[in-house]
C-alpha cells in the first residue's frame, strides 16, 4: 500500500454507470456530458434487477472495510484525509434592514 487512505468504494449506480456509460453515449450521440449523466439516471431508475450491481458494491464495500482496518492498525491516520468545512454563519443582510426601516418611516408619516 502506498500510505494513502483507501478510497471510498463506488455505489452500485456508478459501478453500472461506469459500465454503461459507452453504450449510452453510442445511443445519444453528440450528448453532453451532463446529459449522459441523466439518461443514466432515467436508465438506472427504470432497471429492474439491481442484484448484480448491489452485490458488486456490497463486495466492494467490504473490500473497503477491511483495507482501512489494515490501514489503521498499520498507523494510518485521517491527517491527510480532506476535511469537510464548516459553513460560515449567515451574515445578516444589512440592506434589507435599512429598506425595513425606511418602510416603516413611510408608514408612520402616512398615518
Amino acid at each position: 500500500m502506498s500510505g494513502d487512505r483507501p478510497k471510498r468504494p463506488l455505489s452500485a449506480y456508478m459501478l453500472w454507470l461506469n459500465e454503461t456509460r459507452e453504450q449510452i453515449k453510442k445511443d445519444n450521440p453528440g450528448s453532453k456530458v451532463t446529459d449522459i449523466a441523466k439518461r443514466g439516471g432515467e436508465l438506472w431508475r427504470g432497471l429492474k434487477d439491481k442484484t448484480e450491481w448491489e452485490q458488486k458494491a456490497i463486495k466492494m464495500k467490504e473490500e473497503y472495510n477491511k483495507a482501512v482496518k489494515e490501514y489503521e492498525a498499520n498507523g494510518g491516520t485521517d491527517s491527510g484525509a480532506p476535511k469537510k468545512r464548516k459553513k460560515a454563519a449567515a451574515k445578516p443582510a444589512k440592506k434589507a434592514k435599512k429598506k425595513e426601516s425606511s418602510e416603516e418611516e413611510e408608514e408612520d408619516e402616512s398615518e
